[in-house]
């Protein structure tokens, strides 16, 4: 992709690093990315998988390897409160888009609060919607409906868990919206609902790694399609 205008083109290990023996290297999904990198097309591209197969880990090192806050925010904000972040985005080197658009911004579900707090205390130039005194699915939904505006690379950790059923569809919208003009989505989930998305890269993590899948042979769309099939069949092992 010689001439690509997207924000990131390619994850790659940084020159001299080779991947260890300790966490967060010894994910699989870590490891095959610094072995072999991992090349990243335009439009939205979705990380699926277990808890603990690296997918948050990815999109977080990422994120913070393009300019963003770990906790959270757009390129331009500082926030910091208690440091959970692994230490990969040090070991990445990412491969920008000739000319592409150095915006971008990280939605991180686990920190959302702390980012509406530093909103609060970093005021724009305009005023900012009182996230605090919203639902938490309101609070999400009007946060992206006022940050992701402008063309650049989006980041987002398992954005569903602020969601009902049709905030999740209102996400795809928006997701649609910003590959239709011009973004870049890398997106951490396990809804089924958002994963669904028309024309998205679906990458599965696990025991073997990093792999394409389309959504139908998704474990995660199996799993639910089994469930609402037959909850009880599921149940009678844990009630």
């Amino acid at each position: 992709m010689p001439f690509a205008d997207h924000p990131v083109r390619r994850v790659a290990a940084a020159e001299g690093v080779r991947p260890s023996g300790h966490w967060p290297h010894t994910i699989p999904a870590v490891r095959q990315l610094l072995t072999d990198g991992l090349d990243l097309g335009p439009g939205v591209t979705f990380l699926v998988g277990e808890n603990g197969a690296g997918k948050s880990t990815l999109v977080e090192a990422v994120a913070v390897a393009f300019g963003m806050s770990p906790e959270g925010g757009s390129t331009g904000a500082r926030l910091t409160t208690r440091a959970s972040e692994s230490p990969l985005s040090q070991d990445l080197v990412l491969t920008r888009g000739a000319g592409a658009s150095k915006a971008g911004f990280f939605l991180r579900a686990e920190t959302m609060h702390g980012f509406y707090t530093y909103l609060e205390e970093n005021p724009g130039a305009r005023p900012e919607p009182v996230f605090h005194e919203m639902s938490h699915g309101e609070s999400f939904l009007a946060l992206i409906g006022d940050r992701f505006t402008r063309r650049g690379l989006y980041c987002l950790d398992e954005p569903e868990s602020a969601l009902s059923f049709s905030s999740s569809l209102a996400v795809v919208g928006v997701l649609n919206e910003l590959a239709r003009s011009g973004s870049q989505v890398l997106c951490a989930t396990h809804s089924p609902v958002i994963a669904a998305l028309p024309g998205a890269t679906i990458l599965e993590v696990g025991d073997w790694g990093i792999r394409e899948s389309a959504w139908e042979e998704l474990e995660l769309v199996q799993n639910w399609r089994a469930y609402l099939d037959g909850p009880q069949r599921y149940l009678r092992h844990i009630l």
